[in-house]
């Protein structure tokens, strides 16, 4: 059963000393999310930095807001954090939901899902070392993994679906409980099967987590619901956190007989005993 963290993002200089102690547990993977207008770090510079300071553990985005993105910039970027960590690199892209990051960006908010198609047809053709373009050679650095790092789909769109058994090599689902989350792991699977794609495709579920005294729990409810604040559920989102040792074992069960290969948990606490407790709930 592999089950990752994912890392809070209100104490960014506290993050290498997360991941060190992570991949002293159980953990397969360490996530990080993706926001412009908000109090986060960047997650492709931040994850370089992990990935140096660990050896084993995997480090995902979850997700990057590609279309956000210039995307020369990010087939380097990403081809390189996937060199430099030995091919420990996942990258869970998605097309966002939060208009002010758009605006930030200067990137037209309707167009998203469109552009991050374009995105994909070019990212693959740098990662396998084609030109980029017309008059544009190649661009470096070959990732260490042929063809390019791992690329996983968050969504809950059918277009996300499609856009897996196209592009991607697995789905990265949130906000679903393990009933709703085995249903379109279906859904993923019958697309990739009619793409004529060999294989499976690689499944991850994640879920909020947040276990230690009131204290703790408070605070990982106030960030989760900052964070979320844009949409009308997100009293929903907070009170589907995982708060208790049975709530986590439950949920990674459910996830697991749902045909997860992997359940993230995302931590919304700073507080870094968490990992052990957490630890201490993996089967």
């Amino acid at each position: 059963m592999n089950v990752g963290l994912g890392l809070p993002i209100g104490e960014p200089d506290s993050l290498l000393t997360w991941a060190r102690r992570a991949e002293a547990g159980p953990f397969t993977t360490l996530g990080l999310l993706d926001r412009i207008v908000y109090d986060n770090p960047e997650p492709l510079a931040t994850l370089a930095a992990i990935a140096g300071a660990t050896s084993r553990v995997r480090v995902m985005t979850e997700v990057l807001v590609a279309p956000l993105r210039q995307t020369a910039l990010l087939a380097k970027e990403t081809a390189t954090l996937d060199r430099i960590s030995g091919g420990r690199f996942t990258l869970g892209v998605g097309v966002g939901v939060r208009e002010d990051d758009f605006r930030a960006a200067g990137v037209e908010y309707r167009r998203r899902g469109r552009r991050l198609d374009e995105q994909m047809a070019t990212l693959r053709r740098v990662w396998s070392g084609e030109p980029y373009g017309d008059g544009i050679g190649p661009i470096g650095p070959a990732p260490a993994r042929q063809g390019g790092p791992e690329v996983l789909f968050g969504g809950f769109v059918p277009a996300t679906a499609d856009r897996i058994a196209r592009w991607g090599d697995g789905f990265l689902g949130s906000m679903f409980s393990p009933e709703e989350m085995g249903r379109f792991f279906r859904t993923v699977e019958r697309s990739w099967q009619v793409a004529g794609r060999a294989g499976r495709p690689r499944l991850v579920a994640q879920a909020n987590a947040a276990l230690g005294p009131e204290p703790v729990v408070q605070e990982a409810r106030r960030a989760i619901s900052a964070y979320y604040d844009f949409v009308d559920y997100t009293d929903k989102i907070v009170q589907r956190m995982l708060t208790t040792p049975e709530a986590i074992r439950r949920s990674v069960t459910g996830f697991t007989d749902a045909g997860a290969d992997e359940v993230m948990l995302y931590c919304w606490s700073s507080d870094m005993d968490q990992i052990d407790r957490i630890a201490d709930t993996v089967p």
